[in-house]
């Protein structure tokens, strides 16, 4: 460690935010101006100040990058799968950091058809994403986005597949996805609020012509509102989406009528979410209608799509969470959760008894994947857990017989799953709540205290926390550390009530819950807080910063990356992408009860004079989802309060957004710089 060195220090220019009668003091507000030449400075300087910090640990990086790189198949590719005529396939190659998207007409021996090789197109660009790549249905256009900046603002093309040509039509400022009529010459998409960024118009576009002339078909006005744009799997319906955190609506128009008039599905009731799926002569709605907390199945004749007359077809559950549906021409697959698991239901439309698929893990995760054609008797579906590398499986669902088209490669000869040791175990919260944990770490491990962990957790929007299986986490096991993922209320790993529980005015139980499982693996010996580590990202990284402040003497390191941390700032400023559409996540600070709830736990604002975990903080100069400023103010009034000498670094990438680097590799080298923090920390060098 080179403590020696002079840590940057950021100046401090008090303003004053005024609210409900109350004065806040920010110093650092002036970081809030990515065109500041005086901020892109201290930005390096901290930059700086952490590549000198931490130039001791370049080899081990270095090993750590060519260790992880060593284990993935460079020269992979996809399962290929059919659609409307063609095998489509994304592979790589060896040395190429990004994908190359191809397709073969009719069979698998067919020649290769090239739609996108994104090397080519990445070069000279600091950043390169491409998505939203969708193929007309006569197989002659291919609509796609490009982001060369990492603010998730797409610039959609269309390649005329048979002749290689780029069209003209550039559509700007657009989420980067559309979707085809079906006359061949109709393109959907959405474009984002320039300031906001949030999706909010729908536009129809015809192939050749100028897009300054394109049709608005609809505009969201309500701005905590998203929209999107869709086809149906039966290929019959346009969908236009548009919802909020509680509430949703649809409105559909026939694909065969492009230049006719949407309709409204079921016009929005705040509370009321639905999602739709298209089958024959009926829609089949997933739904929270009649206080379903779990969601239930309902239908409906696609003539009459209001929710009176929506019947039920899988009733609300308890202790099940309904969370998706894969509708076939002889079967519907039922997504569902139940005890923190996730299940695959296999329901036949002839009346037969329905079954589910067998999983023999706790630790497990199983999901169905691409699964575009009606008339197939074949699932597709992945399964893999934390020792076990994610597997494509094709079910065939009338013999009940799996066929296994790949399971991922670990390379280096060195992986054996039946080295690790997979747990879930279940942590008791302050308030007598049970909170699962999952974990692994290598066999031979002793329940001494000494062990390294490092416990991950996001906790928010709902979002499921699945046990996955990860390569390079290896890079951690092999050294000793147990890896553990707490799930935390604000996800709905254990059902909708586990979502509510932790946001708006519960907020706090995805806090203490991370905490108290904290607390958990400590008394249970598999660590200690002197090798005990922490690590969330973006909401997650909100949660870093509030277990930082409240409770320090746990961990000896924290990694926050891109983290929300300045809350009432950000939630109050309803320019900032995202923030009007996630007033039913947090809350609306305007309103004085959540202004001063927000205030108790964020981060920012709960800085005060005390010791503080080591800590590494990552964020993205282009950042659209949590901006830069969050952390670099965070880490300014860190530096200025807290009271000992441990280390404290802010990681700016330049370059890139919320998703950090592009290429496959880069990534490589982000996640060696984390490993290489903690391995440092434990002195462990190799």
């Amino acid at each position: 460690m080179q403590n020696d060195i002079m840590a940057p220090k950021a100046k401090e220019i008090p303003k004053s935010l005024k609210k409900h009668k109350e004065t806040r003091i920010d110093n650092y507000f002036w970081l809030n101006d990515r065109e500041n030449p005086e901020v892109i400075d201290y930005l390096n300087q901290e930059n700086s100040y952490y590549e000198s910090m931490t130039s001791h640990t370049k080899g081990l990086q270095e090993s750590l990058y060519e260790e992880m790189k060593s284990r993935i198949k460079e020269d992979d590719s996809s399962v290929p799968y059919f659609y409307n005529g063609y095998f489509y396939i994304t592979r790589f190659e060896t040395g190429q950091d990004y994908p190359i998207f191809s397709r073969k007409k009719g069979s698998l021996s067919a020649e290769e058809e090239i739609l996108f090789n994104c090397n080519e197109l990445a070069k000279g660009q600091a950043y390169f994403k491409l998505g939203g790549l969708s193929v007309s249905p006569d197989n002659k256009f291919a609509s796609f986005g490009v982001d060369i900046v990492g603010r998730r603002i797409y610039t959609i093309q269309i390649k005329n597949l048979e002749t290689g040509e780029v069209l003209s039509d550039k559509i700007e400022n657009a989420t980067g996805g559309s979707v085809w009529a079906n006359d061949n010459t109709t393109i959907f998409y959405t474009r984002q609020d320039e300031v906001t960024l949030r999706a909010d118009k729908v536009f129809r576009h015809k192939l050749n012509t100028d897009t300054a002339a394109d049709v608005l078909v609809f505009n969201e006005t309500d701005d905590t509102f998203n929209v999107s744009v869709s086809k149906e799997k039966s290929r019959k319906y346009i969908v236009i989406g548009s919802g909020s955190t509680l509430t949703t609506e649809y409105r559909i128009l026939n694909s065969d009528n492009p230049d006719g008039e949407f309709e409204v599905f079921q016009p929005r009731v705040r509370g009321l979410e639905y999602s739709i799926s298209h089958f024959e002569d009926s829609f089949y709605i997933l739904t929270n209608k009649d206080k379903a907390t779990n969601f239930k199945l309902m239908k409906t004749p696609e003539n009459k799509t209001g929710k009176k007359n929506w019947t039920d077809l899988i009733p609300h559950r308890e202790d099940v969470l309904l969370e998706d549906i894969e509708i076939f021409k002889n079967y519907l697959v039922v997504e569902e959760r139940s005890n923190g698991l996730n299940h695959i239901r296999i329901m036949p439309w002839n009346g037969e008894a329905d079954y589910y698929l067998p999983f023999g893990s706790e630790t497990y995760n199983a999901y169905t994947t691409t699964n575009i054609d009606f008339d197939t008797d074949v699932l597709r579906y992945s399964y893999q857990s934390l020792a076990t590398p994610s597997s494509v499986i094709d079910f065939n669902m009338k013999t009940k017989t799996k066929e296994i088209l790949k399971e991922h490669q670990v390379l280096g000869g060195k992986f054996d799953k039946e080295n690790y040791i997979e747990e879930r175990v279940w942590a008791t919260a302050r308030d007598g709540v049970k909170v699962p944990i999952s974990m692994i770490y290598r066999k031979g491990l002793n329940k001494n205290g000494k062990n390294p962990l490092l416990l991950y957790a996001y906790g928010s929007y709902g979002i499921t926390m699945d046990t996955y299986f990860s390569s390079t986490r290896l890079s951690l096991l092999d050294r000793g550390f147990v890896y553990a993922i707490a799930h935390i209320r604000g996800g709905e790993d254990l059902g909708r009530q586990w979502y509510e529980d932790g946001k708006l005015l519960k907020k706090k139980n995805t806090f203490t819950d991370f905490i108290d499982c904290s607390k958990f693996v400590v008394s249970e010996n598999y660590t200690s807080p002197e090798h005990l580590y922490a690590e969330g990202g973006s909401a997650g990284g909100l949660l870093m910063g509030v277990i930082v402040n409240e409770a320090p003497e746990l961990y000896n390191g924290v990694i926050a990356q891109v983290p929300f941390v300045d809350v009432i700032t950000t939630m109050l400023d309803d320019s900032i992408p995202l923030t009007t559409g996630e007033y039913d996540e947090w809350g609306n600070p305007n309103n004085k009860k959540y202004y001063d709830y927000m205030l108790s736990y964020s981060p920012y604002d709960n800085v005060k004079a005390q010791n503080y975990p080591n800590m590494y903080v990552s964020t993205g100069l282009h950042d659209s989802q949590v901006q830069y400023w969050e952390p670099a103010k965070w880490v300014a009034k860190l530096r200025n309060l807290k009271t000992n000498k441990n280390l404290l670094f802010l990681d700016t990438n330049m370059d890139a957004g919320h998703g950090g680097a592009s290429g496959r590799f880069e990534a490589l080298r982000d996640l060696a710089k984390e490993f290489s923090f903690l391995l440092d920390l434990e002195k462990i060098k190799s």
